[in-house]
């Protein structure tokens, strides 16, 4: 599903079926996103599938990313990745547009800090 931010929250919509849906916030729209898609299987393909929330894979772009993960401090991804701190603040900002390469080097940075605190344990 594509997500873009609107005034008033969120929409998105599905890239192969013909799916909408708007929500306040991502968790009301994920909500809603999953709510639309098994109606649109169980009353206009007459199909018993589910769909789950592993089943969506949402788009986002990078403002949009950076405003629903506040926790993640942009100067510090941008020491991480090795880029300009300044270049990263732009792209976020949506002053500049990162080409393919930008944005894969950002993504995998970001999916790498992921996988890392995934792996974390703490002393119990």
């Amino acid at each position: 599903m594509i997500v873009e931010r609107t005034n008033t929250g969120y929409s998105a919509y599905a890239n192969d079926f013909p799916v909408c849906t708007t929500g306040g916030n991502l968790q009301e729209l994920t909500s809603n996103m999953l709510e639309a898609m098994n109606f649109y299987f169980e009353e206009m393909e007459n199909k018993t599938r589910i769909v789950t929330e592993k089943d969506l894979k949402v788009t986002l772009d990078l403002p949009q990313f950076f405003d629903f993960y506040k926790v993640i401090n942009a100067k510090a991804l941008s020491v991480r990745i090795g880029m300009n701190q300044s270049l990263l603040a732009q792209y976020i900002s949506g002053i500049k547009k990162p080409s393919t390469a930008q944005t894969r080097r950002i993504l995998t940075g970001v999916q790498k800090i992921g996988r890392e605190l995934a792996e974390i344990n703490f002393l119990l």
